[in-house]
């Protein structure tokens, strides 16, 4: 009995040596199981990019010896390719706390081109420094990525400056080019009509001069369109908008553009948003806003566009959200077919020269929030009832109408300067 209860034991013990050592071997067999590996040249190569922007004190090869793998670099993403791991997507700069942050000398190299698989690259406050560092986009190299990426983004770097190079319009298969809020000067490339996949174009806050080329009428793709916040001058053509039917924004505020607006931006039939405002557009409002039934916000105030409102079918933009129509010179009377904007919640009228009555049917607009007629020549009594001027409070303004009055008995409580009738007079 003592015998087998001894070889009861170790066999125990045998069975468990044995389990140890096939578990031990599993996880070695795990561990160097085959991997597919990187191609040495495009491995240094990215290193040697990263090394440009961040400084030369960066050891990639250190402190990242699998990028694409188990010591992954944050901003680098990889695709397995032909049993091989390639760089596809680059983020330079603090997009995340963890992020490759640049160098106040970062500098581009020409080891980024070596990264031919990409299909992002972007820089987020990067180049800062348009004093200590300026730093140009590279002219040349563009046509060694044409056949992968998609997007190129700079977003907020001070220090990058000069011109667009021409060379981007090599990037056939781009979708997406953001240059915001950069330090970008000179004229807009006619080649960026090259660009024929694009379906976002973000100018927006630089210094770009001259006119906005024709070619980019001709962006059939495009969804979003924006060249605000530059210094953007001359007119549109006439026919453009035409070609830019898929277009959900147009964003061309805050620049010089000057001349009639073109008929052809009736055409966007599926844009939700069209910034026209601070500007300098003439010759009035084109008839052919009221073909744009999917907008919701349309801002063309602060252009001496002149005329009046009444060659709009108003009724007909049944999205349409905010209206800001201010500071445009308009003359005439506010038409009652404004009333018929039934999701409408701002509408502003202030700083122009309208004249007449308003019409109290603005009053039952269900979403109304905000409306702002002051600054004008408008007559004759305010007959809203006392709900609107409590819904409305601070945001109904009226006044500097020197004609226009209200009827003390529309206020029965509280004093007229908290519903936004200060400065009208009684009737």
């Amino acid at each position: 009995m003592k015998n087998l209860i001894v070889m009861n034991k170790s066999s125990v013990l045998v069975f468990l040596l044995v389990g140890l050592f096939v578990l031990c071997e599993c996880e070695d067999e795990d561990q160097f199981l085959p991997v597919s590996p990187m191609v040495k040249e495009e491995q240094e190569a990215l290193y040697s990019a990263i090394q440009g922007f961040v400084g030369n004190s960066w050891n990639g090869s250190d402190l990242y010896p699998d990028p694409c793998g188990w010591t992954p670099i944050q901003g680098v993403y990889c695709d397995l390719l032909d049993g091989y791991w390639h760089v596809t997507v680059l983020n330079i700069g603090l997009v995340f706390d963890n992020s490759l942050q640049c160098s106040p000398n970062a500098k581009f190299t020409h080891h980024l081109f070596e990264l031919i698989h990409l299909r992002s690259l972007s820089f987020f406050h990067c180049f800062s420094s348009p004093r200590d560092n300026p730093i140009r986009i590279p002219s040349s190299n563009w046509e060694r990525l044409s056949n992968s990426l998609e997007s190129l983004e700079f977003r907020s770097n001070g220090g990058l400056i000069g011109t667009i190079p021409v060379s981007i319009s090599y990037l056939k298969k781009l979708r997406s080019l953001v240059l915001l809020e950069n330090g970008l000067t000179g004229d807009l490339p006619i080649e960026l009509g090259n660009l024929v996949n694009l379906k976002q174009l973000v100018l927006a806050g630089n210094k770009f001069t001259g006119q906005i080329p024709p070619s980019l009428g001709g962006l059939t793709e495009l969804l979003i369109m924006d060249l605000s916040r530059n210094n953007l001058t001359g007119t549109l053509m006439l026919t453009f908008g035409c070609n830019l039917t898929s277009l959900l924004k147009l964003d061309l505020s805050n620049n010089k553009l000057e001349g009639k607006i073109p008929e052809g931006i009736g055409r966007l039939k599926n844009a939700t948003l069209l910034d026209l405002g601070r500007n300098k557009f003439s010759g009035g409002l084109i008839q052919s806003f009221q073909q744009l039934v999917s907008l919701k916000e349309m801002v063309i105030s602060n252009n001496p566009l002149g005329g009046d409102l009444m060659g709009v079918e108003w009724g007909k933009l049944q999205n349409l959200e905010i209206l800001d129509l201010s500071n445009m010179g308009l003359t005439g009377l506010v038409p009652e077919s404004m009333a018929g904007m039934k999701k409408l919640r701002y509408l502003g009228l202030n700083d122009n020269s309208l004249t007449g009555n308003l019409s109290p049917k603005l009053a039952s607009l269900p979403c109304l929030s905000a409306l702002y007629i002051n600054d004008n020549n408008l007559t004759g009594k305010l007959e809203f009832a006392e709900g609107f001027y409590k819904k409305m409070g601070r945001k109904f303004r009226a006044w500097n109408n020197s004609n226009l009055c209200y009827q003390p008995e529309m206020i029965l409580s509280s004093s007229s300067s908290s519903h936004g009738l200060n400065g009208v007079k009684l009737c």
